[in-house]
């Protein structure tokens, strides 16, 4: 994939309407208030925002926000395999569920970091005659903000028409939603078949940091992959063991490594399907030289719960009825060591259940050894960036990636639809 695209820099947007693919796809609060609980993406977006209105554009923003079911009669098929009752789930409720993922309170949150008015348009159709009449009517200097795209049935789909309504507002896209360009969605990609597309500022950074880490490295290139999972990491750790120098093997997925190297696991997390998987990826690092580091020792708990007690045990030897939860302090010697002199440090998933104190020790141990490195730090989106914000490294490291399932399928050297249909620079 070409990671070198034309940004809003490249282009003239004065005078012009923009239309602006954001990621407002922001947490709220479970009670029903709309209140926003962590902010991060709406800031993310801003010094886009502000650019393209300092330059004299007009921006009629768009987003998702969760996962709405706009079509009333799949609402009821999802409902009912939920165990609900089909006769209580009415239009009304059908209704209800979609104002929950109302774009509104986006729009007074972002209205209130701009310092600026910020107009919410459009129903679930997300543009209509009033969309239309107010985005011709809007300004140089001014901003409204579509209702959530995925309220039309169109945008999953990457419906053309669809995507030619919204094209149709504007007269540039500018994409800046990371956490988004791995879907071929209309607001994603459809509408670059309508209009010059180029990258914000958020875009830019991503394609800078993590193509530069995958198509020219400072190195030595040392990766960290944890999680929970073998199978979701599969496509990475293969597309890694072609450029990186060390791949470090963490959390869940490193007792399917340990079973298919004849360890006993006890009740930790086992994928046994993927133990060849395991076991090719071994052999294949050891055919490239490449430096694969296992745990060597693994804290182990007899339950999984924040005060189960604990023991270290040597990897491979975790009794029955235990379950590893985090690495061992020799193999947490071991990982600090590995990154102490790396050029490129890319980090995608934790070491252990960090959500837990007792057996956040690893992660946090990589994420201080990371932050005390003189190496470029990226941390791949996901557990992990929620890992360094937690455990107080955030400002440490020098890209956390704004998508986690892009800065995945970005490191497996897939083709992220999202950003493929921009302009070339």
């Amino acid at each position: 994939m070409n990671y070198n695209k034309k940004t809003v820099k490249d282009i003239d947007v004065k005078g012009k309407k923009v239309l602006l693919r954001c990621d407002f796809n922001v947490p709220q609060a479970k009670d029903g208030s709309g209140t926003i609980t962590d902010d991060k993406r709406i800031r993310a977006a801003l010094p886009t925002i502000q650019y393209l209105l300092d330059q004299g554009a007009a921006v009629i923003a768009c987003s998702h926000l969760g996962k709405p079911e706009p079509d009333f009669d799949k609402w009821v098929k999802k409902q009912t395999e939920k165990g609900k009752d089909p006769a209580s789930l009415t239009k009304e409720k059908w209704e209800k569920s979609l104002e929950a993922l109302c774009m509104e309170p986006v729009a007074k949150r972002l209205s209130e970091l701009l310092g600026k008015p910020v107009t919410l348009a459009g129903d679930i159709n997300v543009v209509n005659d009033d969309v239309q009449a107010k985005a011709a009517a809007l300004k140089p200097g001014e901003i409204m903000l579509l209702q959530n795209t995925r309220f039309n049935k169109g945008e999953t789909k990457n419906n053309p028409e669809f995507a030619k309504k919204l094209a149709d507002l504007a007269d540039v896209y500018v994409s800046d939603a990371f956490g988004a360009v791995h879907r071929a969605h209309a607001s994603t990609a459809g509408v670059a078949d309508y209009l010059p597309a180029v990258s914000g500022f958020l875009i830019q950074k991503e394609l800078d940091f993590i193509g530069g880490a995958l198509a020219n490295p400072k190195r030595p290139l040392v990766a960290i992959l944890g999680g929970s999972k073998v199978s979701s990491k599969i496509g990475v750790i293969n597309n890694l063991l072609e450029i990186a120098d060390t791949i470090i093997i963490g959390g869940g997925m490193a007792y399917t490594f340990s079973a298919a190297q004849g360890g006993k696991v006890g009740d930790s997390l086992l994928e046994e399907d993927w133990k060849d998987y395991a076991n090719d990826m071994v052999k294949k690092a050891a055919d490239k030289g490449v430096k694969l580091l296992l745990p060597v020792d693994t804290v182990c708990a007899d339950a999984f719960a924040p005060d189960a007690k604990s023991q270290v045990v040597k990897a491979g030897e975790i009794p029955d009825g235990w379950q590893g939860l985090d690495i061992g302090p020799e193999t947490v010697k071991l990982y600090c060591d590995a990154v102490a002199d790396a050029g490129t440090v890319i980090w995608n998933g934790p070491m252990g259940v960090f959500e837990f104190d007792k057996f956040a020790v690893g992660t946090k141990a990589v994420a201080e050894a990371l932050s005390k490195t003189s190496a470029i730090t990226i941390i791949g989106g996901g557990d992990s960036a929620a890992a360094v914000q937690q455990l107080g490294y955030a400002d440490k490291m020098t890209h956390i990636s704004t998508g986690g399932g892009a800065s995945l399928e970005f490191m497996e050297g897939k083709e992220l639809p999202g950003v493929a249909c921009l302009l070339d620079a």
